[in-house]
């Protein structure tokens, strides 16, 4: 001690192991990357779909972009300021369905959940097949590889999610920033501009083949709300947070409503002066870019960087749909594996299964992303709207300062967002959009039924109850051996040590075999009575099994102990005799009696 300093105290540093510390868990401009870019990539398609429906009612129509683009605007201010206030409910996350288990009941709750599977797949689907498609339009030699290219993003995207959530923010993070920059800077030239530095594409004549009505504009705003799926994933995926978890997952949602509505209405103000209208073999997006950047380098760079991005938006489902299927697996309404988690915080089983439900439904539409959009958006605002409808009643009920306020917001943007979810059906119901109908009342009725699964394997497990005293019985326990060997010898040493009463079963298809074992366990003599069984039909794992069966008929206890050789390799296990697994497999699937195993460990091999 010198310097009259107090001696300074040193805390030992113990290692964290994954997902302990901080580093795998998301931060707030993290989560940005890891669930948002659905949510933001969605710029490239949500204005393009107001212009498509409008275009129905012939150039003039056009002008209305711009204000309906407003509306959406401010139902997502709505819907932005909603999931904040859901995220500080229900910090454990699940959205939606955690709002409508609380607050509208069981079967609400299972609508919810079962509408949030199908829009995380779908977001998988699009989001992979848009990417394929926009690739191939920049390389015409890609055209008929579609399909390859969505299967192999998928399978790279699910890799890098199942190695943790934390890693994929961290590669999602140069894509994310390279797409923002390439939007915001397509906006600021192109309002600097006072006409269009290039046109691309083929001119496509515009008919109206509708008048302007209130059916075709609410058609325009419902189409144009496809740009506002991907914002509930973060009120999803709060657990994966770094605390204050709360806190900081409403940081990322308010960062994704100022940058999203910046985007939307940034475009829209430049589709509205620069009169832009569907035109041929090009996106509107690509139409703003070139008016922007002209057909230069920055041209190209923008679609490669837009397309890798709607690729990419597929990360959005990854990080929230496991984290819902493990509430529904807490709840019993999923098979509980699901709610397992490795080292680091990640849901592996969860993402195991969107990546095979996702490829599944790539390989089935050979990912024709036209065949996908009719299905799409329509399970989000089915949430959206249980989740506002959820927080209505929650107000009511807790009543704090201004909660009149809050029920009358919340009750807009339900109203808006069961409006569009209507629309979404009536117009889309013949062309696809049968199946989500379809759909979701089966993953309902599928979520229940293993509900009641469970709570009937409650009931006879007896696991509210208290169990009666114990009662000790004597237990025999039976060693298949078939050898006197060193490995003989290690599982009659562990019997002896588990139970007083402990007997050697050998199954012999020889008489004399059988004869010769004898003699040379006589001379081993180790104590252990000796019973041995002749198989003339060479079946070795019966025998053994009737033995142990008639056995058991004295009600006494039986555990058989099955011996299993360990190579120091993985790659010699397929050499090493199978039967002591098998012999394990038909006693369980045949037997009430107690099954060990016990491994014997080779150290050459």
């Amino acid at each position: 001690m010198g310097y009259g300093t107090a001696p300074k105290k040193v805390v030992p540093r113990v290692p964290l192991r994954h997902g302990e510390g901080k580093k795998d868990h998301l931060t707030s401009f993290g989560g940005l990357a890891a669930l948002s870019l659905d949510a933001l990539s969605s710029v490239a398609y949500g204005p393009e779909a107001i212009v498509l429906v409008l275009a129905a009612a012939g150039a003039s129509a056009l002008r209305l972009t711009l204000p309906i683009t407003l509306a959406i605007a401010g139902l997502l201010a709505v819907l932005v300021v909603s999931y904040c206030q859901v995220i500080a409910v229900h910090p454990d996350g699940g959205g939606a369905y955690a709002v409508g288990k609380k607050d509208l009941g069981g079967t609400v709750s299972l609508l919810a959940a079962a509408s949030l599977v199908v829009d995380y797949v779908l977001t998988v689907a699009v989001s992979l097949a848009a990417g394929a498609a926009s690739l191939a339009s920049v390389f015409p030699s890609l055209a008929s590889h579609v399909l390859g290219l969505a299967l192999t993003g998928l399978v790279v995207i699910a890799a890098i999610n199942l190695w943790g959530i934390a890693e994929s923010a961290r590669a999602f993070m140069l894509p994310m920033l390279l797409f923002l920059g390439a939007v915001f800077a397509v906006i600021g030239i192109g309002l600097g501009r006072s006409h269009p530095a290039a046109v691309v594409g083929t001119a496509m004549p515009v008919h109206a083949a509708e008048a302007v009505s209130v059916l075709l504009i609410l058609k325009a705003f419902a189409a144009g709300c496809s740009a506002l799926t991907g914002i509930e994933a973060i009120a999803n995926g709060v657990p994966t947070f770094r605390e204050p978890r709360a806190k900081n997952a409403q940081r990322t949602e308010l960062m994704l409503g100022a940058l999203l509505g910046t985007m939307l209405i940034g475009l829209s103000i430049l589709i509205h002066r620069q009169h832009v209208a569907p035109r041929g073999g090009v996106t509107v997006l690509a139409q703003l870019a070139a008016g922007s950047f002209g057909t230069g380098w920055a041209y190209y760079a923008t679609n490669i960087i837009v397309t890798l991005v709607l690729a990419l938006a597929a990360n959005t489902s990854f990080g929230g749909l496991p984290v819902l299927m493990s509430l529904l697996s807490r709840d019993n309404r999923l098979p509980h594996l699901f709610g397992l988690r490795a080292e680091r915080p990640v849901y592996r089983y969860g993402v195991v299964a969107l990546a095979l439900l996702a490829g599944l439904l790539l390989i089935v539409v050979h990912a024709a992303t036209d065949r996908l959009i009719p299905l799409y958006a329509i399970g989000v605002f089915i949430g959206f709207t249980i989740s506002q409808t959820g927080l209505v009643r929650h107000w009511f009920g807790e009543r704090p300062p201004r909660w009149w306020l809050r029920a009358a917001l919340n009750g807009t943007g339900a109203i808006l967002t069961a409006l569009a979810a209507a629309v979404f059906v009536a117009t889309k119901f013949t062309e696809g959009a049968w199946v989500v109908v379809i759909t979701v009342p089966a993953l309902m009725l599928l979520f229940a039924r293993i509900q009641s699964y469970y709570t009937a394997v409650g009931h006879e497990l007896d696991l509210t109850g208290t169990p009666p005293p114990l009662t000790p019985t004597p237990t025999l326990v039976i060693v298949p051996v078939g050898s006197v060997s060193k490995l003989t010898e290690h599982a009659l040493s562990a019997a002896v040590s588990l139970a007083d009463d402990v007997v050697a079963v050998s199954v012999w298809p020889d008489p004399d075999q059988c004869k010769e074992f004898r003699a040379a366990w006589d001379r081993w003599d180790p104590g252990v009575r000796l019973e041995t069984l002749v198989s003339p039909h060479r079946s070795l794992v019966h025998p053994m099994v009737d033995y142990v069966r008639e056995t058991a008929k004295g009600g006494r206890q039986i555990a058989v102990l099955i011996v299993e050789v360990q190579p120091r390799r993985w790659r010699y296990r397929i050499l090493q005799n199978q039967r002591g697994l098998l012999l394990a497999t038909v006693l369980r699937a045949s037997t009430d009696v107690v099954i060990c195993t016990i491994p014997y460990r080779l150290t050459s091999r």
